[in-house]
């Protein structure tokens, strides 16, 4: 019978290469890579059939032999977690386009937390960002972390914007009677550097913070406090 007319089926693999063996598992593109970044530990849900193949596409299941060379086991489960943590994963592109969108919003934050101009010492807003990220041809891996783009990504970026990442340390003092509620923005700001706590229940402290987070810590202290504090920029590096 021809199979002209037919319709070719696409199967989502995982692969898993142990010298001249190779495993392959059908998966849910999406739930496989959530139960491989750890987000899910129920492999089963990413599994469209519970068979272990040698060639998915030609229907060829792996030998019982193999498995237990190779796998130690012939359990279908317990192998489907080997290949889906240790192997690779194909993923459609939906899923890969998802995956850049999620990194670049990142990194546009994490530019605009730690980032600022040089000129002005106040950070780029993240529309700004944005706009020089798309002017500059800036290209997201998805399979790489947004940490691990940045260095690259703000070089880059230098070409449109002019960027300086900055660390300042604030000198603060809180009276008795917000010190010890308002100690935690403080904590969760950025490293704390020194603290010394005052007989009258007063905090005077430095804290570290990324430069683009200046005045949302001023803010969130302010807030804390009602703006009863003091508070100043004593050092910029």
């Amino acid at each position: 019978m021809s199979n002209e007319g037919k319709e070719k089926v696409h199967l989502n693999l995982a692969k898993f290469k142990s010298g001249q063996n190779h495993f392959e598992i059908v998966v849910d593109p999406d739930i496989a890579m959530n139960f491989k970044l750890g987000k899910t530990d129920d492999v089963q849900d990413a599994l469209k059939y519970e068979k272990i193949f040698s060639d998915a596409k030609k229907g060829l299941e792996s030998s019982e032999q193999q498995l237990e060379q190779v796998f130690k086991t012939t359990d279908a489960l317990e192998i489907a977690k080997k290949i889906i943590k240790e192997g690779e994963v194909q993923v459609s592109q939906e899923y890969r386009e998802e995956q850049r969108n999620q990194k670049r919003k990142r990194i546009v934050a994490i530019i605009h937390r730690n980032a600022v101009d040089p000129k002005t010492h106040v950070p780029h807003p993240a529309t700004r960002i944005e706009n020089a990220m798309d002017a500059a041809k800036v290209k997201i891996d998805e399979k790489k972390s947004a940490e691990d783009q940045i260095d690259d990504i703000v070089t880059k970026l230098r070409e449109q914007l002019p960027i300086k990442f900055e660390v300042k340390e604030i000198a603060i003092r809180l009276p008795g009677d917000v010190a010890q509620k308002s100690y935690g923005v403080i904590k969760n700001s950025g490293k704390i550097i020194k603290e010394e706590w005052q007989n009258d229940g007063s905090l005077i402290a430095v804290v570290e913070i990324p430069g683009g987070l200046e005045e949302e810590f001023y803010d969130k202290i302010n807030a804390s406090t009602h703006g009863n504090n003091e508070a100043k920029v004593i050092n910029t590096r």
